[in-house]
């Protein structure tokens, strides 16, 4: 479904991308409240009040989905859905380079190469482009950005996305009303199937979290990171494909560095959770909690960011 999500950005044309991107956070809300109220779980809500440093950082991370959510929008819906999708390929590689910077952790030989080789396709795109790729390195920073917040608030994924749009909710529904003013609104003015079109972001934007939340307790990391290329990869393949955007020589050689970064860290990150699984099972080793979180951290490395905290942050 994320992969697949750039065809659904286009059949809400007229409206701009930034009604659109309102019209998400206020109908996600929706969506998001109707659900906790048939699962009747709101006991987080309380709790969140009444730290203000967790409600702070909340904050944050909706400030920076905005701007990725808005990013992606603009980005599919005026043709460069190849480079938006280069975003959320070089995401991990972003993720790992914050990590060294902000949390000061330390790489394995192998990690620094695959860091090495995508800042090489930057530069084999910015020359490709003839400007850096702003577009996928927006989104690539926001994304990782708001991991980096989400593992400091430590918040399920649903929860998370109601506590995010409550705090977009006035101002997307502000402009809104603004645009309304100004006899700007398509939602208004371009049919009934249009409203419906609109309205049902909020769908498009919780369904697959639901689906991940649902994935993310029955199948490994490893398995679960992995899959979660295929969104990129699903979003490379229709730019190119349905969308018909240009690939030149030099931007082919971009992607396959990146690629081949992807895949060393891939590789990487299956191979030390291995070894670490079998340090666990051997039966003269005690098994620690930091060892098992090295598991775990290195299966989720896979994806280049761990699982759960990405989930609401996708197109």
């Amino acid at each position: 479904m994320w992969g697949l999500v750039p065809l659904f950005w286009p059949l809400l044309k007229p409206a701009g991308a930034a009604e659109i991107l309102a019209h998400r956070m206020v109908w996600s809300l929706v969506f998001v409240a109707v659900a906790l109220v048939f699962v009747r779980r709101w006991a987080w809500a309380g709790e969140l009040l009444r730290q203000p440093r967790r409600l702070a950082l909340i904050t944050v991370a909706a400030a920076v989905i905005t701007v990725n959510w808005g990013v992606y929008i603009w980005a599919v819906n005026s043709g460069h859905v190849v480079e938006a999708s280069l975003g959320y390929f070089i995401n991990p590689l972003v993720t790992i380079a914050m990590g060294v910077l902000l949390l000061k952790e330390r790489l394995r030989p192998v990690q620094w190469t695959a860091v090495g080789v995508g800042a090489a396709a930057v530069l084999v795109l910015t020359i490709g482009y003839g400007r850096p790729p702003w577009i996928s390195l927006t989104l690539a920073f926001s994304f990782a950005t708001y991991g980096l917040v989400k593992k400091k608030v430590n918040l399920g994924g649903v929860e998370s996305l109601a506590a995010e749009t409550a705090i977009q909710f006035l101002p997307a529904l502000g402009y809104l009303l603004w645009l309304s003013s100004h006899g700007n609104l398509s939602f208004a003015s371009e049919g009934p199937g249009h409203a419906v079109l609109l309205a049902s972001t909020g769908i498009v934007t919780a369904l697959p979290l639901v689906c991940f939340g649902a994935a993310a307790i029955r199948v490994p990391l490893s398995t679960l990171g992995l899959l979660q290329y295929l969104a990129p990869v699903f979003q490379f393949l229709l730019g190119i494909f349905y969308f018909g955007e240009a690939m030149p020589p030099e931007r082919w050689a971009g992607f396959a560095l990146v690629w081949l970064a992807l895949t060393l860290l891939t590789w990487d990150a299956l191979r030390t959770a291995r070894t670490l699984r079998r340090e666990i099972t051997r039966p003269s080793t005690t098994m620690t909690t930091g060892t098992v979180s090295a598991v775990r951290k290195a299966e989720s490395l896979a994806s280049g960011a761990e699982p759960p905290a990405s989930p609401s942050a996708r197109p």
